[in-house]
């Protein structure tokens, strides 16, 4: 990172400035991050202000991704996301990046994090497909295990070596998850994630932007070696948990409880994926929550 950002970071900026930029990640939290949100507001204030920050951030990274634009400009734009997080000071007129910078000066934040990010999101963009797992791996570990390091940094551990490959593991799993949720809107949409040897081991064929035609029998045992496989995940995941101070143990809890129960709806039922969205009521959610307040294991 240059002189120039660190200098920026450390500008002094007006206590009021600071309140309303944290206050619009916050907003911008609480109205697009349906599942995470229920965890970050279990967290304290400057840490649920940190983090909203870090979510707002990258979900301006997404939208430029799955926006309507041409490619050429979208690649123009996400290359404007990376220079914007690199310059990222409290004097800049973007509340997000004033919050961003100014978390950055109060937590072990590495907010180069976002390269791996908007390099996932370019991937995305140019349509990368993925023919073995170890290349969706590292696009896992770009687009979600960059967000588990920076939200590590947030919460903070007294062992940020073994920490940090838990964090990056839970991102793995929820992105994993992700792609299964999502699995046929991305399939319109152009994108197929799931690698390609998967697929072809078991029968199943998965073209962008065509029709589901396979035999539901090899799609639903494929589905659920997946499902099985991102369980893995979790599993070396939820190793984070008692790493962390109770408040960030719940908020963390939270989030990766919510999206293991989606994994575990997927597995019951994996044709249902190809024929709508699986997610969970507000009442679910909110009972992770909850649950993860009270020091309950997802």
């Amino acid at each position: 990172m240059g002189a120039a950002a660190r200098d920026g970071r450390n500008s002094v900026t007006s206590p009021t400035r600071l309140r309303d930029a944290y206050q619009e990640c916050e907003r911008i939290t609480r109205e697009q991050a349906r599942n995470f949100s229920y965890g970050i507001r279990l967290l304290p204030g400057p840490k649920r202000g940190a983090l909203s920050a870090v979510y707002a951030f990258a979900r301006r990274v997404d939208d430029v991704g799955d926006g309507d634009l041409p490619r050429e400009e979208k690649l123009r734009e996400l290359k404007a996301c990376r220079e914007a997080v690199h310059q990222s000071s409290t004097d800049s007129t973007d509340p997000v990046l004033v919050a961003l910078a100014d978390a950055a000066t109060r937590m072990p934040l590495s907010l180069e994090a976002f390269d791996e990010l908007i390099d996932g999101c370019e991937a995305d963009v140019r349509g990368t497909s993925y023919t073995t797992f170890d290349e969706l791996l590292h696009y896992c570990r770009c687009v979600a295990g960059s967000i588990g390091r920076l939200s590590l940094g947030v919460f903070g551990t007294d062992e940020p070596n073994v920490a940090t490959a838990r964090a990056d593991a839970l991102g793995v799993a929820l992105q994993l998850t992700n792609i299964l949720r999502d699995v046929r809107e991305d399939q319109l949409n152009g994108r197929v994630y799931l690698p390609a040897s998967d697929l072809a081991h078991f029968g199943v064929r998965l073209e962008p932007g065509g029709g589901f035609v396979e035999d539901t029998v090899r799609w639903n045992r494929m589905m659920r070696f997946q499902a099985a496989r991102a369980d893995r995940w979790y599993t070396e995941g939820f190793r984070l948990l008692p790493m962390l101070d109770r408040r960030s143990r719940a908020c963390c809890a939270s989030m990766a409880g919510i999206y293991h129960q989606l994994l575990v709806r997927i597995a019951t039922d994996p044709n249902a994926a190809m024929h709508q969205r699986t997610s969970l009521s507000g009442w679910r959610k909110a009972g992770v929550a909850v649950r993860s307040l009270a020091g309950m294991t997802p």
